[in-house]
């Protein structure tokens, strides 16, 4: 079975009241990898808890694209035993013309490079406005990979791909080993589920105005999403389990997602 973790940033009430309770309840569900979000700000406890539980954390989150310090991040990473660095979230009104997708690229080569020199890779983890947005009739995210260099590692969110009108297993296919890893969420994707998500994923409270969009998220093989045809594309791919939200008890959300996954993906 290929390797499967789960973003924090699901689990962000448990998280901000006990860490340790937090990461250690992922454990006891069957979990042996995490993807965690803002590590940078928390890299002492992060240690802590993966010392007690045996988690390890193959990638993690942090808003490196407009870090005025991103070296501080990378060393985190690397105290936390983190080899890819991902950003979370770049807002839509910066993915809007050809100038913007260059502009983007750019920085992302350029602090790849630097990741590079900490023994890291670095990525970008997209929602649904770089596939919705569109350039000359393109989804912008197009005209964003083709400028990438080719060290630069791409963390595909099937579910907001798809929410996106994208053919997320297609997507996969056509983006090959630079896929890295996938969030693997389900849920409703008919309509413009979403048209903006806060500011920064460390926020720790999703604005009232879009929580019942992301409460139609479900755990995995219960939605809409072809699961099994996102994980067949990018057999390769690290598996990150996330919720946005979720209507229930999160803990048994990711615990389904993760028997799902046992189950289904081989």
């Amino acid at each position: 079975m290929p390797i499967t973790s789960v973003q924090l940033y699901s689990l962000r009430d448990a998280v901000a009241a006990d860490l340790d309770a937090a990461v250690a309840r992922v454990r006891e569900i069957g979990y042996e990898h995490v993807e965690p979000y803002a590590f940078q700000e928390r890299v002492d406890d992060y240690e802590r808890v993966f010392a007690a539980t045996g988690l390890t954390a193959p990638s993690g989150h942090a808003a490196v694209i407009d870090s005025e310090a991103p070296e501080a991040v990378f060393e985190a990473a690397v105290r936390l035993g983190i080899t890819t660095v991902i950003d979370p979230f770049i807002p839509t009104d910066r993915w809007q013309t050809a100038d913007d997708a260059k502009r983007l690229a750019e920085r992302v080569n350029a602090l790849t490079e630097q990741a590079a020199g900490s023994g890291l890779r670095f990525g970008y983890h997209n929602h649904q406005w770089e596939f919705t947005n569109k350039v000359d009739g393109r989804p912008i995210y197009e005209l964003f990979v083709e400028q990438l260099a080719p060290e630069v590692v791409l963390e595909v969110d099937t579910f907001w791909a798809t929410v996106g009108g994208a053919d997320a297993p297609a997507v996969l296919r056509g983006l090959g080993d630079r896929v890295v890893a996938i969030h693997v969420k389900d849920g409703k994707v008919t309509g413009d589920i979403a048209t903006a998500l806060p500011s920064s994923e460390s926020a720790l409270v999703v604005p009232d105005a879009l929580k019942a969009a992301f409460e139609n998220q479900t755990p995995a093989g219960q939605g809409d999403v072809d699961v099994a045809a996102i994980l067949a594309a990018a057999p390769q791919a690290l598996r990150v389990v996330e919720f946005d939200a979720y209507k229930g008890d999160v803990f048994e959300g990711i615990a389904e997602s993760l028997a799902w996954l046992r189950e289904n993906d081989h």
